[in-house]
């Protein structure tokens, strides 16, 4: 009987995507895979079809399953949306927060904050995603939570792609500095607290720099020039 379940083979696979085990474009062969966790074919496609809706896994009829790729044109345009969308949520939420719900949002901070200083950089990485998540389940808005979701899966193969070395670490501060705001209830500075988060977590990302490629002719062009 097989006792890993889909989720668990998803987790691990996310896992390793977001400590960079994986890179962006690496094809992720099924049979290879259940010969790894010990389970059927069937299991493991259930968990890339589980990866796909979260976009970060693409799957092809013809070729198989990849670990999705983002161009830097689609990253900008992934950081236009959100800083449209979670300024607005920030300053709603503001208007709206409970007590309750904030002391939620200190607890993950903690979390977070333990990640950075344990130098857990899948911990920290998802953390920091998750936050923004957070924020949009307390909401009580579904469709608002889909959305943010499918932003953040994108912004995270982003962030695989185009990070730079020195990534900035004052996330976990600058998430501190919303809740500040949002606990004082003063909605305009949640919201441009916000802008000026997104900004810096997209500055931090060298969308000038090529992405890496699995294509070793292109790869060793690039850096023949």
């Amino acid at each position: 009987m097989e006792r890993t379940s889909t989720s668990a083979i998803a987790q691990a696979l996310t896992d390793a995507i977001v400590e960079r085990r994986v890179q962006p474009g690496a094809k992720l062969v099924e049979q290879k895979l259940a010969e790894h966790f010990g389970v059927s074919r069937t299991l493991v496609r259930q968990a890339l079809h589980q990866l796909a809706q979260q976009r970060l896994v693409t799957l092809s009829p013809a070729r198989g399953a990849f670990v999705a790729t983002l161009s830097a044109q689609e990253a900008r345009q992934v950081f236009v949306v959100r800083r449209m969308l979670e300024p607005q949520m920030a300053r709603a939420f503001t208007e709206q927060a409970t007590p309750a719900q904030i002391a939620l949002l200190r607890a993950h901070l903690a979390q977070e904050q333990t990640a950075v200083a344990d130098r857990d950089a899948a911990g920290r990485t998802r953390l920091l995603a998750d936050f923004h998540a957070l924020l949009a389940e307390l909401m009580g808005n579904a469709v608002l939570a889909q959305v943010l979701q499918d932003l953040l899966a994108r912004s995270a193969i982003a962030a695989l792609s185009f990070q730079s070395a020195h990534a900035a670490s004052h996330s976990s501060d600058e998430h501190v500095a919303l809740v500040d705001a949002i606990e004082a209830g003063d909605a305009e500075r949640a919201a441009q607290l916000m802008t000026d988060h997104l900004d810096h977590v997209e500055a931090d990302l060298r969308l000038d720099r090529p992405a890496p490629t699995h294509d070793l002719p292109a790869a060793l062009a690039r850096h023949t020039h």
